[in-house]
């Protein structure tokens, strides 16, 4: 049975490479933590009785998009002009981050269903 610092120790973050021929190259993905994947259904899910589907794309594209050293390029700051960018391309990457993260479509209905 593992213990508690051989789990905090998991690397378990991992990345993938994802093709942007519209960007001019590649762009790097990870896993998104347990702590961000809560944040990003917050943000969907909201207080209120109808669902933030605003920049669905660019807050999950936001979360996982990374430099070489796995550190975040956009900041949740940064999420309106993410999704300013083409949707071709954040929809690609959207996808694999989805595939990336565990995503089913059960988890995108649900969160895109409103109340």
């Amino acid at each position: 049975m593992l213990n508690k610092d051989e789990i905090l120790k998991a690397d378990d973050l991992k990345t993938e490479t994802v093709s942007v021929p519209e960007w001019g190259g590649d762009v790097s993905i990870r896993t998104i933590t347990g702590a961000e994947r809560d944040s990003y259904e917050a943000g969907i899910i909201g207080s209120g009785k109808k669902k933030n589907l605003q920049n669905l794309r660019a807050k999950l594209c936001a979360k996982c998009l990374v430099d070489e050293d796995g550190t975040r390029l956009f900041s949740d700051a940064e999420i309106l002009a993410l999704g300013g960018k083409s949707a071709k391309p954040l929809d690609r990457i959207f996808d694999a981050a989805q595939k990336l993260n565990g995503f089913t479509d059960a988890d995108v209905e649900e969160l895109e269903k409103n109340s």
